[in-house]
């Protein structure tokens, strides 16, 4: 199991930008429960399964912890599982219905229009590797991809002439996302003037490939990211995730329906795209106050 959470730390990290306390809190309930389930015998199924989680739970109230320790440890739990779902490590039913406390779920930060410009105005565009990183960026926020969808995509998900990308998201669920014409310059100079250098002899169908021809990884992307954001001079942390909440704040900020925000973005509820209204509701108070006379 530790291989496990191992992964799922550096999921949290790489694409969800958890901050080290969030990643130490879960690194700690998930050992925990580790600990537990190679005492019980149970494998990563059993323990992971509702009976499972049901014991732990049992276990836990034993030894007089806050029922909100208890049920903050149960929440990475069902965190965890459901992360090894959408790698297919576990089936679809493990612990669906388990009852747990859900933690409120924080506002997604977005960047503003001009850090946005800034950003992608910081790869160095007369390199191979800067060019793949201007396009790869510019996809990115377009439309709203997440940080293993971008790495995942190979050339014939692109299509230049139509401005769509096709995207396999999670549970591998496809969907077809449109990209304007910045992102579209940039591809069509990152596949015309830069990967058949990064390429080189090898035979490779990846979009974005690494300096050595393989394709790129989610840690690599990550680390690109991050050394742009301080190049371009945004203090606050920026993970991948942050350009696919640029990009539904954007579009919110527009006037852009809901629906077919759901839609580009590959949620399967309305709910979990509702979180984005909340931002842009709080941007529109941002403004009154600044701008109006009587605010």
């Amino acid at each position: 199991m530790n291989e496990h959470i191992a992964r799922f730390l550096h999921y949290l990290r790489v694409e969800r930008g958890a901050s080290a306390h969030t990643q130490d809190a879960y690194s700690r309930d998930l050992r925990q429960l580790a600990e537990f389930a190679r005492n019980r015998g149970y494998s990563l199924h059993e323990a992971l399964g509702e009976n499972g989680l049901m014991a732990f739970s049992q276990h836990l109230r034993k030894q007089e912890l806050a029922e909100v320790s208890i049920e903050r440890k149960l929440c990475a739990a069902r965190a965890f599982a459901r992360f090894l779902r959408q790698e297919g490590v576990l089936p679809e039913e493990t612990a669906a219905s388990v009852s747990t406390f859900r933690i409120p779920r924080k506002l997604p930060s977005a960047l503003s229009r001009q850090e946005v410009e800034s950003l992608l105005s910081q790869p160095d565009t007369r390199t191979p590797i800067g060019l793949r990183d201007r396009a790869m960026l510019e996809l990115a926020y377009a439309a709203g991809l997440r940080v293993s969808e971008v790495v995942g995509l190979r050339l014939q998900d692109i299509d230049l002439h139509e401005g769509f990308v096709r995207v396999f998201g999670k549970r591998a669920k496809e969907r077809w996302v449109p990209f304007g014409d910045s992102a579209k310059s940039a591809l069509q100079d990152y596949l015309r003037l830069a990967r058949p250098k990064l390429l080189g002899k090898r035979s490779e169908d990846y979009l974005f490939l690494s300096e050595r021809g393989t394709p790129l990884s989610r840690t690599q992307f990550w680390l690109r990211l991050k050394q742009y954001a301080q190049r371009a001079g945004i203090s606050h942390p920026v993970s991948p995730h942050t350009l696919r909440h640029s990009f539904a704040v954007h579009l919110l900020q527009g006037g852009a329906d809901l629906r077919a925000v759901q839609e580009m973005l590959g949620h399967a509820s309305i709910n979990t795209t509702q979180i984005y209204t909340r931002v842009s509701i709080d941007h529109l108070r941002e403004v009154y106050r600044k701008h109006h006379p009587r605010a």
